[in-house]
């Protein structure tokens, strides 16, 4: 499972055919026990119910693009769900 925060949406005036209506937005990847892990990337939303500030698991390559109705739409990322409760045990090697 892939973790990332929202911090953000973007707005594309002119979009590929077959992604009319997807929402886009800007993920910052998150480590297993939340420590930003990269580069923020955009993505569309998959769960269709995601916003800024909401912790969520994503895809990433063919994954994503299967993950829409109109499958293989050129998207590298997707948001697949909201995380509702997360806990990380590192297994006492802190």
């Amino acid at each position: 499972m892939k973790l990332g925060r929202v911090i953000g949406t973007m707005v594309a005036t002119v979009k590929y055919k077959g992604m009319e209506g997807l929402k886009l937005l800007i993920v910052r990847p998150l480590t297993a026990d939340g420590r930003e892990d990269g580069e923020p990337f955009v993505a569309t939303d998959a769960s269709a119910q995601a916003s800024s500030g909401d912790l969520v698991t994503w895809e990433a390559s063919r994954e994503a693009a299967l993950l829409h109705e109109n499958w293989f739409v050129p998207v590298d990322h997707a948001v697949v769900g909201i995380v509702d409760q997360h806990a990380y045990d590192d297994g006492g090697k802190r």
